[in-house]
């Protein structure tokens, strides 16, 4: 359809108006960067594309990695009506109303509907499953948009009937494309104003815009449009100038939280303070509970460290005990020092594995009775029931290991590592489990038995 000479020229107008990071948005599929584990050629979603096979679909990824462009380049790819709902402003009645549109349009014979849905996560269970029956009869194709990840925040029903593709941000030579990009344009970008940027400024906003597209866009756009040096040139200075103080995403409930805890708990126990040390100051720097960190401490010191180092866990839990007394910002000084120790200490979870194992034995119904000569015998009559008889007195026997069972069945749970403290605990043990493994001897000694 050809504009008028008027109609042309509101549109020029409507555009200029945009932001930069709205006008700089791909038009095709060539343009779109970033995303090339399933867009790449003979990816997942490519094909899907090339057989014009687009059924539902889940975007599930961080902001300004091109989710809602994506969406939007579908439907011109399927030769489908794009419509476009905000779950966060849009109830059931509006939902309704887009889907009887949608039907209808099939119903006289028009284009298919691409449907797409921002933040899919933010409806609720009735909003979600009013989508159900168009979507499988195929009335429309969805294509819902989440930073929540979708096995957690979204019906199952619509999860069972979509294919989710997890977003990653964008990578700093991606940025530096879209920058660029955007510098050179004449018509949608800055190219008339016949910027230069430095390439260290460059790489810099692209780190810190980490791999969000729209931040890395406004703040160029902010650094040109504020600039008054003629010619316009940028460097790193006047760029770090025209970036917002960064805040750091960070849901306590999501899957941030989540995430960095792993991380930082992964890092220790591989032994690598440097990356533990990091996800501890992201956790901190988002404002994570000082308690939730502290508990996780404690809880690894016994998990991953045991009696490998056992002073482990009496320098988590003095930690611990440390952050309640002193509180933020110092307690980060003592969580760093308990953070570090940690992930330099010998590792074992031979102590973790062993209480795993004898639980299992436990669920599997294979319930030990406690032999007799273990049981109670302080009370009148206990010895009528055999009950502690023969039960031979440890520290009258040399040095202090009686010959006796005390379990009713051979079944090994504990395994020392052959590192740190619990390397000494191991040799001891196999000295140990020979003699409570071989035949009865005689240890009462002159006291007879004693509980």
């Amino acid at each position: 359809m050809t504009l008028s000479l008027f109609e042309q020229q509101e549109s020029d107008n409507l555009q200029n108006a945009q932001p930069l990071a709205a006008r700089m948005r791909p038009a095709t599929m060539d343009e779109f960067v970033g995303q090339q584990h399933f867009l790449g050629p003979g990816k997942l979603l490519r094909r899907l594309i090339e057989a014009d096979r687009i059924g539902s679909v889940l975007f599930y990824g961080p902001p300004g990695c091109g989710k809602t462009t994506l969406a939007r380049l579908l439907a011109t790819a399927s030769h489908r009506r794009f419509l476009q709902l905000s779950a966060i402003t849009s109830g059931v009645k509006d939902l309704r109303e887009v889907l009887a549109e949608a039907r209808r349009e099939v119903a006289t014979g028009g284009r298919p509907t691409l449907l797409f849905i921002d933040e899919i996560h933010r409806f609720n269970k009735s909003q979600q499953d009013a989508l159900l029956p168009d979507v499988e009869d195929g009335i429309v194709s969805l294509v819902g948009a989440t930073t929540a990840n979708p096995f957690f925040a979204v019906n199952q029903a619509l999860v069972s009937r979509s294919q989710i593709f997890q977003f990653e941000p964008l990578t700093s030579e991606d940025i530096i494309r879209l920058l660029d990009r955007a510098l050179k344009d004449p018509k949608r970008g800055l190219g008339r104003l016949n910027p230069s940027v430095d390439d260290d400024a460059m790489r810099w906003l692209a780190e810190q815009s980490e791999g969000d597209a729209r931040r890395a866009l406004s703040t160029l756009e902010l650094a040109i449009r504020s600039c008054d040096r003629h010619p316009l040139h940028i460097d790193l200075a006047w760029m770090v100038e025209s970036m917002q103080k960064k805040g750091i995403r960070f849901d306590p409930t999501g899957d941030e939280h989540y995430d960095l805890a792993s991380a930082f708990i992964k890092s220790i126990r591989g032994s690598d303070p440097d990356a533990a040390i990091y996800w501890l100051a992201r956790m901190l720097e988002s404002g994570e509970d000082v308690r939730f960190i502290c508990r996780r401490l404690v809880i690894l010191a016994s998990e991953d460290i045991g009696n490998a180092d056992p002073q482990a866990l009496n320098l988590a839990v003095s930690g611990m005990q440390a952050c309640e007394f002193v509180g933020l910002p110092e307690c980060r000084l003592t969580l760093s020092q308990v953070t570090a120790y940690l992930a330099c200490a010998p590792k074992s979870n031979a102590a973790t594995l062993a209480i795993g194992e004898a639980a299992e034995d436990v669920r599997s119904q294979r319930v030990l009775p406690v032999p007799r000569h273990l049981r109670d015998g302080h009370y009148a009559g206990a010895k009528q029931l055999g009950n502690g008889v023969g039960y031979q007195y440890s520290h009258r026997a040399d040095d202090g290991v009686a010959a006796q069972d005390y379990l009713g069945v051979e079944r090994t749970y504990y395994r020392p590592v052959p590192r740190g403290f619990e390397a000494k605990l191991a040799e001891r043990l196999e000295g140990i489990r020979k003699k409570l493994h071989s035949p009865k001897g005689d240890d009462e000694g002159p006291y007879g038995n004693e509980a």
